[in-house]
């Protein structure tokens, strides 16, 4: 037994050794690229198919995962992030795969693949696009508080970046929350007058400019790929660029029946939107977006900085309009009341309401993107709903169930296909998520 130990030994040694380097040669989980010239998508280029088809498309549909560490990619797997409702608008929880039935065109299909929002080995790939434009200015630092919370909400999986504006992705994906925490300072800081200190010279503050639904198609077409299971963005902003969209539906006019007090102001806003449009024309449509976001599989949830118009009774928007003037003149440097006279309050009246009709379509916009990737929408009507809002935000996102199915048609025809999800026994239940998907082209 002594003789043969040291062979034994010798042999125990080089199948240690032959295993250490195996490990050492295996190679590491690869990282995740980072996105390089973020919002060429956007630039007019020559006539290239394959490009337009890189750029246009989303990912291949579909990423089939497991409860373990282990993810795999399937392209053909179309995959749903849901949120049920009872009639009170309440999410229901403790659903199981067996309780949907889904439909696609029509056609039972299967469920294949059922997790819950709240699975820690189920990552959120989450893009945060921040509206740091002036118009909201006397909101902006609470809105950057706010925008922390989703931060320090993220799991341990979890991925989150952060575009402005500007279409500039300030910070790419990171799990470092002191990282992301800090690059919201960065921006919000942009927006600050700073005085001379220690050498430093005087600066003007810096504001976005406005370029909210072209960040969020150079997010969709450029920030996630079909490894990202739970694709969702916070689309934080008051969509003033749809006025310079294509073929614009915001065909701005001064009201009819303005008193002359008035007639110069809004004949300079009028035209200063017209400028806007000869200076900064954008190549895509408002029709555009919605197909891009159908086309994705993100889920959108929009955060508008501003009173709510939109859905309310004719009464109801001009009492908040009223206030609403009223509480940006308390805030301005000669304060007083808005409406000396009733005269004054029967001049404004025709530019307030020619005002909301404006308003309303920019949150009636807004609120579409949400609804066509099966989000909803907010509206921050002061600082201190901030935090309430994105903690709700991240309650749904966990409270969610991601849904998946191989579809019983296979044929790669480009087609819009519908998909209609019921919960079992309960057609009292609204269901919020994707409604439907495009079939792979040939």
């Amino acid at each position: 037994m002594r003789r043969l130990f040291p062979q034994f030994a010798l042999i125990l040694l080089l199948i240690i050794s032959l295993l250490t380097s195996s490990l050492a040669q295996s190679p590491a989980p690869p990282k995740r690229k980072k996105i390089k010239d973020f919002g060429s998508s956007l630039k007019p280029s020559k006539p290239d198919p394959k490009k337009n088809a890189a750029t246009e498309q989303p990912a291949p549909e579909g990423v089939a995962i497991s409860e373990g560490d282990v993810i795999r990619v399937d392209t053909s797997l179309v995959n749903s992030d849901l949120l049920v409702l009872d009639p009170k608008g309440n999410a229901i929880t403790g659903l199981t795969a067996a309780d949907f039935l889904i439909r696609e065109n029509g056609v039972p299909q299967t469920v294949a693949h059922f997790f819950n929002g709240d699975n820690v080995n189920v990552p959120r790939t989450i893009v945060l696009i921040i509206d740091y434009a002036c118009g909201s200015a006397h909101s902006m630092g609470d809105n950057f508080k706010a925008a922390k919370v989703l931060v320090d909400k993220l799991g341990p999986k979890d991925l989150m970046a952060i575009v402005t504006d500007d279409v500039e992705m300030v910070q790419d994906f990171t799990s470092d929350k002191k990282k992301l925490k800090q690059k919201l300072t960065q921006v919000y800081d942009r927006t600050r007058q700073d005085p001379v200190f220690r050498g430093r010279p005087y600066e003007e503050p810096r504001y976005g400019r406005n370029k909210q639904y072209s960040a969020l198609m150079a997010t969709l077409r450029e920030a996630f790929t079909v490894e990202d299971i739970r694709p969702i963005i916070i689309f934080q902003t008051n969509g003033a660029e749809a006025y310079v969209l294509r073929d614009s539906t915001f065909n701005v006019k001064v009201p009819e029946g303005l008193p002359a007090e008035l007639l110069g102001m809004a004949e300079r806003g009028v035209d200063a939107i017209r400028q806007a449009r000869l200076n900064d024309s954008v190549g895509f449509s408002l029709d555009d977006v919605y197909r891009t976001v159908e086309k994705s599989r993100v889920t959108i949830y929009t955060v508008i900085p501003n009173t709510q118009y939109m859905g309310l009774t004719p009464d109801i928007q001009m009492a908040n309009m009223i206030a609403q003037r009223q509480a940006q003149l308390s805030k301005s440097s000669v304060p007083g009341p808005l409406f000396a006279h009733e005269r004054d309050l029967q001049l404004n009246r025709v530019h307030m309401k020619w005002d909301i009709e404006e308003t309303v379509k920019l949150q009636s916009a807004l609120a579409e993107v949400a609804s066509v990737a099966g989000g909803w929408t907010a509206f921050l009507e002061k600082p201190e709903q901030a935090n309430e809002i994105y903690s709700r935000i991240f309650t749904d996102i966990n409270q969610r169930y991601i849904l998946g199915y191989y579809p019983t048609d296979k044929k790669r025809d480009g087609k819009r296909r519908m998909i209609d999800i019921k919960v079992k026994g309960h057609p009292e239940y609204q269901i919020l998520g994707r409604s439907s998907y495009f079939a792979p082209k040939p």
